[in-house]
């Protein structure tokens, strides 16, 4: 049988059906969603106490990601086109586990997890002179007013000024981890929360990254200290320095000599305390100097 023939109005039906065929067929859902953005969590596996960074990649400009790990706020930066990047840390006495990382980027909400494992703190047992121990209840009180300060400094969250890795203060062998479990006189325990680096008297020390002079003055404990803002939450800590070669205020760049290494403060001898805050959290310095920033 013969087919029949099309008339003009069936051709141009057919024809506008053809071209609507084919533009679905090239063009997606105008509802399709945008492509999720990249996440990546470094180190995923850490110990107590350890810091981490999260890089968000494959989102605009304005959409600055936010995140929260074990309830702490991670805050983020641009690290290149379309690329953000948060540094955070875990406490040296958090339960080992598997936590939540809470993530909002591109304007999606994702959850994914970071291992943390138990760390070896070692512990030491130290005889002392009683002045380098017992403090008098005018001296405590002074002590809880510089604590106090300083958490205020520590929970300030300014725009980022670090660049690239951060870099060890004083190039020297470590005589206390962090996380030492300190006993002394058989009475009094403390937790080291930074690292001591050993060194001469008048070493110079050098700034680990990019950052503002928060504090510089004599502490009780720590003798002459520096303090650095490098954005982000993050705060760098310089103790028992025997001189202070920047003000509050200044701006030093990564490398910059900031003081000179002593012994001031409660010290037994010419070491540098070099210690590292995220968000008022103290983190070991080890872990973050191995950041891939």
């Amino acid at each position: 049988m013969r087919g029949r023939s099309l008339k003009p109005r069936d051709l141009e039906s057919f024809a506008i059906t053809t071209v609507i065929a084919v533009l679905l067929f090239i063009l997606p859902p105008i509802n399709a969603e945008a492509k999720s953005p990249r996440i990546e969590i470094a180190p995923k596996i850490i110990r107590q106490g350890d810091a981490f960074i999260i890089r968000v990649t494959g989102t605009k400009k304005s959409d600055v990601p936010s995140a929260a790990v074990a309830k702490n706020a991670i805050h983020f930066s641009m690290c290149g086109e379309g690329c953000f990047i948060g540094i955070g840390g875990i406490s040296l006495e958090a339960r080992t586990g598997s936590y939540p990382v809470k993530i909002k980027a591109g304007g999606k909400r994702k959850n994914l997890r970071i291992t943390l494992k138990k760390a070896a703190f070692p512990q030491i047992t130290m005889t002392l002179p009683e002045e380098k121990v017992i403090i008098s209840p005018d001296m405590l009180e002074v002590v809880k007013e510089e604590n106090k300060r300083l958490k205020s400094l520590f929970l300030l969250i300014s725009d980022r000024l670090w660049e690239g890795g951060f870099l060890s203060p004083v190039e020297n062998t470590i005589s206390t981890y962090f996380g030492t479990k300190r006993i002394m006189n058989k009475t009094w325990t403390s937790i080291h929360r930074g690292i001591d680096i050993k060194g001469l008297e008048g070493d110079e020390v050098r700034a680990s990254n990019n950052g503002r002079v928060v504090l510089a003055q004599e502490l009780f404990f720590g003798g002459n200290t520096i303090i650095l803002d490098h954005g982000q939450g993050i705060h760098t800590v310089y103790m028992h320095l025997s001189q202070l070669h920047v003000d509050c205020g200044d701006s030093v760049s990564k490398g910059d000599v900031i003081g000179l290494l002593g012994s001031t403060g409660r010290s037994t001898g010419p070491h540098l305390h070099f210690g590292v805050k995220i968000s008022d959290i103290s983190v070991n310095p080890l872990s973050v100097l191995k950041l891939d920033l």
